[in-house]
């Protein structure tokens, strides 16, 4: 590990104009990814901004029937809100999906969002990836690319997305709230935060540089049951294969793309009265396997078919 310097922020204020006025300044709370990856020197930040003991760990009520959950709030406190197990619980499901009870009981909310893939090549240094080191080449395109994203890749990047928590948010029309640093603050679809690969794939959200996620809210559950459902090769210890997050007619999968994938098209043939095997077959139409991960094609399509089933199981 590379040495860095560290402070802790005392307000998201400071910790954003910190970010702004140190070059190579990298936010950490929890810490769960980014310590690991600079042990492995992929990332190698100068300054540390711990904003983790900031008062952005509150999951609070919204007056339009939602929840608004701070950043710092960690996976276990949402997992085991009983706000979010009674009324999201595709949410909670999503996170006991994730991490070990270790991880989640240390990461927090944004973390879990700002997550980097777990592709091997990015992982290698001594392998070419275009997200690790922009214009190495991706070494996966011709390679083990077993876990590779089936939607919305490009010749850049192959790497899929590998938050379930964020494929839930997605599935809920969750919003994100940020404060860039300039001091301003925003909010915008969770759905719009995270970029496809295309020419740039070590772009992988849509922030700006030092800017710091201060909460997520989940608006009022939409009608009708909810689920979340994940395969993996084992049971513990091991990513994702694909999954999928259901709430009501909303769909999102995860694990296909570099970025959790809403099905609209499988939205658009349910609502229009498809059956839940039809309605992902239409959204699977535009799938773009490369050989090796040809099986997510009809993995997904039976999972998802079986998870749409399940939450209107849920809901009846």
């Amino acid at each position: 590990m590379k040495a860095f310097t560290y402070e802790r922020a005392q307000s998201a204020e400071a910790a954003v104009k910190a970010a702004a006025g140190t070059p190579g300044a990298r936010f950490i709370a929890g810490g769960t990814n980014l310590l690991d990856l600079m042990k492995l020197e992929i990332e190698t930040p100068q300054h540390l901004i711990d904003v983790g003991r900031l008062p952005m760990a509150a999951i609070e009520a919204t007056a339009e029937g939602g929840l608004r959950i701070g950043a710092s709030a960690t996976n276990s406190a949402v997992a085991a809100d009983a706000r979010v197990r009674a009324r999201w619980p595709v949410l909670s499901e999503a996170i006991v999906a994730g991490g070990s009870p270790q991880l989640r009981n240390k990461a927090s909310v944004a973390g879990n969002l700002l997550q980097r893939t777990r592709c091997a090549y990015f992982y290698d240094t001594s392998k070419p990836c275009n997200k690790r080191q922009p214009g190495s080449g991706c070494g996966a395109l011709e390679g083990l690319n077993r876990n590779a994203a089936i939607f919305g890749a490009s010749h850049a990047c192959i790497a899929t997305h590998t938050s379930d928590m964020a494929v839930a948010l997605v599935a809920l029309d969750a919003q994100v709230e940020t404060l860039n640093p300039s001091g301003q603050a925003r909010s915008f679809p969770l759905a719009e935060l995270h970029r496809l690969p295309g020419e740039t794939p070590h772009l992988e959200t849509q922030l700006v540089a030092g800017e710091l996620i201060t909460a997520v809210v989940v608006p009022s559950p939409p009608a009708g049951g909810q689920t979340y459902r994940k395969v993996r090769d084992r049971a513990s210890y091991a990513g994702g294969l694909a999954s999928v997050a259901v709430a009501g007619g909303q769909v999102a999968l995860g694990m296909v793309a570099h970025k959790p994938w809403r099905a609209s098209a499988a939205e658009k043939a349910l609502a229009a009265g498809a059956s839940p095997g039809d309605a992902i077959g239409q959204e699977l139409a535009g799938a773009s396997p490369l050989g090796r991960n040809d099986y997510k094609v009809p993995l997904v399509a039976r999972l998802a078919a079986a998870a749409i089933g399940q939450a209107k199981g849920r809901g009846a």
